[in-house]
């Protein structure tokens, strides 16, 4: 659920703005095409990037990790 005034993190935004060399390849394929999937096993397995470097580029684009009360 967005919080008014604010957008959430599209899919691969990061990916796509650190250039990373694995998503430059998917968009060269087809979606689901089974090129595609093999290529994409890479993020679900082997991604090139730490999710530190994926939480500072979170915070220098702005983004706010949130959550709701419990």
């Amino acid at each position: 659920m967005p919080i008014e005034g604010y957008v959430e993190y599209q899919k691969r935004e990061y990916c796509k703005d650190v250039k990373c060399p694995v998503q430059l390849e998917l968009n060269t394929k087809e979606p689901s095409s089974e090129e595609y999937e093999k290529v994409r096993q890479i993020c679900k397995t082997d991604c090139k990037h730490t999710t530190r470097e994926f939480h500072y580029w979170l915070i220098d684009k702005g983004y706010l990790i949130v959550r709701p009360e419990k």
